[in-house]
């Protein structure tokens, strides 16, 4: 047993407790991945059939690791029979098999959250309500918690306090309206992501004799990340363990951040008054990251009240110290990270791939893509637009999704008249309404165009155009028969006229939709070679919609080149950075105004900030500014709270001069200032700064401005600041540090400076409005 091997102490017990329940606290870095693997492999060589293990993970990036690992130990057959996979993909697969226990057909359509909220907007417009009222995306939220929580349309009729809620909310017809989106998903044989689970439910719960086919299938089932697991998740798994309790669940409760998802962190809090005789085992060691960082880490969250004790240490590097650097505003936060960037990729050799920059929000990005791309940093930001929700590939996956599921009118209302075939929304709505009030699918009207002519109120120009129109999708149904994925894909976009009218805008945005097309169509040659290469692979069309219905919303992982990686917290977890720039570590900015107004929201922050800072294996960067642009004004920002809970001897500031004298109004507790702070790198000693001032009246001959030997700073409003005198250190809210060379003019108003920054160069300044702060 080969694999057991460099097992820690607590691995070992965690891999070879085989019967029983069993719950493993990984502490952040601590091989948590390794032990699920290993576990596995272990039950497998023990002689437990493959096919009867359950392992369900929250990507689908973890699940193709995890089995990766399995297949060397084990073998790549036993590996393929196992039950492995995301949440939502193993439900799927379930619900697939046992659809028509819901009357539902085995081909059902997953919508995605666009395409649901289409079918939303729909509903809401339909039923003539006020969609500013009906937000269709908060409505959308709402029923999707609703989902989550198991409240049924039905559910929710019989609960009068949800009612009377909405009913003081202003949006009494809500209720109403999540009725008639179920009805609309169930008449278009769909369901969404949330169904996947309530259906799954339904189906346990509902169906005795499904439930014990699967119970007797999955007598042992592993759950990694079970601190993020939902009400709705966390039912399944207790359902279907509740025959044999061989039940292994993995997670950090310091790590769970998620609730705004429906994660429920009572869900692993309690797992042992579930399963009273569970073994417990704490996975400590911390492998990733310097004890520097491990400690500063255990300390902050320490101070949670919500938690499982755990001692988490690392037996690396003592390491350096975290570096705080205090900025003037997010542009001078972003110059400083962007220039440290450069500096240690030049002096360490370290790759661009080795830095990551940690936010709270989305909307901080523009300021470090301004600077990262003015010192050609290469860069990616990560949670932006997917592949797959760009429009024009949506386009053709409509096409493709009709092809297996007629009665998808979401699919159907996007390609009807795309590109545009003379089919528009006023013949649109007739066939909806015709096919409504005969309480038949519209796809029943199509192929029956003959039939219903007269009674549609339609001319026949028209009706060739709907003739026209479907007899090509029927062609198309024929050929997949046939002809593999990407031939019938290609078929469609040629015949459809889909790149041709893409093709005819020969701007840059244009090319770039017909790359897409390119990538979409590559990616199903790869698609049908990797289902030929695996044992029961499954080329279908059907498999291809639902393995990107079920794709993760974050970019491709594939990258070309090295680039810094910019993205929220919520992102990063699971990764690992040498390393990691905290920013924005403000109050209201983090914590987040939105998420600190009671106990549990602020601690599920401190765990955010937990989840950050343990991401850095080598170093760490805490960064903030003192104020920030919001809403097209600049305001005051107030130093994080989560900065006066890292003890002091874990870090150092980079610009502790200026800290000393902000110390008594920052707003952070004077004992994370060392009382003695090492001399920074940015500043020379007070010999050299008086050795300028006594040859201020020797300047280099090309200089040309005037040396003057002081003036006071008039800033905008009008008020005076403090003296500014050749020689002194500066610092700038956009350049960051430079030094004062000379100066020029006696009014007040009129006063240059030239000033020589770090990072930016000279520069020469009008006093008055460059509102620079002496060091």
């Amino acid at each position: 047993m080969d694999y057991l091997k460099g097992l820690n102490e607590a691995q070992f017990e965690a891999v070879t407790t085989l019967q029983g329940p069993l719950m493993v606290l990984a502490g952040a870095g601590s091989g948590k991945t390794r032990v699920l693997t290993m576990r596995i492999a272990h039950l497998i060589t023990n002689g437990v059939d493959p096919f009867n293990i359950l392992a369900l993970t929250f990507t689908n990036k973890a699940a193709k690791e995890m089995k990766e690992r399995i297949a060397k130990v084990v073998g790549v057959s036993d590996a393929r029979s196992l039950w492995m996979g995301t949440f939502h993909s193993v439900f799927a697969r379930i619900l697939r098999s046992e659809a028509h226990y819901l009357g539902y057909p085995s081909n059902f359509t997953i919508y995605d959250a666009q395409d649901a909220l289409n079918v939303l907007k729909k509903v809401i417009k339909d039923m003539n309500v006020d969609a500013e009222i009906y937000k269709p995306k908060k409505v959308l939220a709402r029923i999707s918690q609703y989902k989550n929580n198991l409240i049924t349309v039905n559910a929710y009729f019989n609960n009068p306090e949800l009612m009377e809620a909405d009913e003081r909310a202003n949006m009494r017809l809500i209720g109403e309206i999540y009725r008639k989106y179920v009805e609309a998903c169930f008449k278009n044989g769909a369901m969404d992501f949330d169904d996947l689970l309530l259906k799954t439910n339904e189906l346990l719960t509902r169906f005795p004799e499904v439930l014990a086919k699967y119970q007797d299938r999955f007598r042992y089932i592993l759950v990694d990340e079970y601190q993020d697991t939902n009400h709705s998740q966390y039912l399944i798994v207790k359902a279907l363990a509740s025959k044999f309790e061989n039940i292994c669940v993995v997670g950090d409760d310091a790590q769970s951040i998620y609730s705004f998802r429906g994660a429920n962190i009572y869900n692993i809090l309690n797992f042992k008054k579930d399963y009273p005789d569970a073994v417990t085992v704490s996975l400590e060691q911390n492998y990733r990251s310097t004890q520097n960082i491990v400690d500063a880490a255990n300390v902050v969250i320490s101070k949670n009240l919500q938690q499982f004790k755990k001692n988490v240490f690392s037996e690396n590097e003592v390491g350096e110290k975290i570096k705080v650097y205090r900025s003037l505003s997010d542009a001078d936060e972003a110059n400083f990270v962007s220039a440290n960037i450069f500096e240690l990729h030049n002096t360490q050799q370290r790759k661009f791939s080795d830095f990551a920059i940690l936010y709270r929000t989305n909307s901080q990005t523009r300021a470090f893509e301004d600077a990262l791309r003015k010192k050609n940093i290469p860069y990616r930001v990560y949670g932006g637009l997917s592949f797959y929700q760009r429009k024009e590939v949506k386009d053709l996956l409509a096409y493709l999704r009709i092809l297996v599921n007629e009665n998808d009118s979401e699919a159907l209302s996007r390609i009807i008249n795309y590109p545009a075939r003379g089919i528009g929304e006023t013949t649109q709505n007739k066939l909806i309404v015709f096919a409504d009030s005969h309480n038949v699918p519209i796809t029943q009207v199509l192929d029956n165009l003959g039939f219903y002519a007269p009674q549609l109120g339609l001319n026949n120009g028209i009706i060739t155009k709907l003739g026209d129109f479907w007899a090509m999708i029927k062609a198309f149904q024929v050929m997949l028969k046939t002809e593999n994925v990407y031939d019938v894909a290609m078929e469609v976009a040629k015949r459809s006229s889909l790149i041709k009218f893409l093709k005819e805008d020969q701007t840059p945005e244009g090319i770039s939709r017909v790359e897409n097309i390119q990538e979409l169509l590559n990616s199903m040659q790869g698609f049908i070679e990797e289902q030929r290469q695996i044992e029961d692979g499954d080329p279908s069309l059907s498999n291809f919609l639902e393995n990107i219905a079920l794709s993760s919303d974050t970019q491709n992982d594939k990258d070309e080149g090295e680039k810094v990686s910019l993205m929220t917290i919520h992102l990063s977890k699971g990764l690992e950075f040498p390393v990691v720039y905290l920013v924005g570590l403000e109050e209201n900015l983090f914590p987040s105004f939105m998420s600190s107004s009671t106990r549990e929201e602020l601690e599920e922050e401190r765990r955010l900030f937990y989840v950050a800072l343990t991401r850095a294996e080598k170093q760490a960067y805490f960064t903030y500014a003192v104020s920030r642009f919001q809403w097209g004004k600049i305001t005051d920002s107030e130093p994080s709270r989560f900065l006066s809970e890292v003890d002091s001897k874990y870090i150092e500031f980079i610009n502790p001069m200026l800290e000393a004298r902000f110390v008594n109004n920052s707003g952070i507790n004077s004992n994370i200032f060392d009382e003695r702070p090492s001399e920074p790198r940015f500043f020379k000693k007070k010999e050299e700064k008086k050795t300028l001032e006594r040859n201020i009246n020797n300047p280099p001959p090309k200089k040309t401005l005037k040396p003057v030997a002081t003036a006071k700073i008039i800033n905008p409003s009008g008020s005076s600041s403090e003296n500014i005198e050749v020689g002194d250190k500066v610092r700038h809210d956009r350049f960051g540090i430079g030094e004062v060379t000379f100066l020029d003019g006696t009014d007040p108003q009129n006063i240059k400076a030239k000033v020589i920054f770090s990072n930016e160069g000279e520069k020469n300044l009008i006093l008055k409005f460059a509102k620079l702060t002496k060091i």
